[in-house]
């Protein structure tokens, strides 16, 4: 769970836009290259998972923030900022 703000800033996907005049990620304007292998190019290698961490489970993060969704949601805060999103004061969750 992310805030408005932080929307913007959510990382792009792999797979090429159908919509080809406004995509981003297509071979058109010289994004990608045909045939490229990206497990050859070591420059722009894909990494599914950052180097960053949760600051409270210590679990990988698959995008560029501050929490997992577990611990996010669980607290109600933004994943990527830290913002107060949802109130959960009466959510009834456990700790597992």
């Amino acid at each position: 769970m992310v805030c408005e703000k932080c929307e913007k800033k959510l990382s792009k996907v792999i797979v090429p836009d159908k919509w080809k005049e406004g995509a981003h990620n297509t071979t058109e304007g010289g994004g990608r290259k045909i045939n490229e292998n990206k497990l050859l190019s070591k420059k722009n290698r894909w990494k599914p998972y950052g180097q960053t961490k949760c600051v409270i489970c210590k679990q990988q993060v698959h995008q560029d923030g501050k929490y997992c969704h577990t611990c996010a949601y669980s607290k109600g805060v933004c994943a990527m900022c830290g913002k107060q999103v949802l109130d959960t004061k009466f959510y009834k969750q456990s700790n597992v």
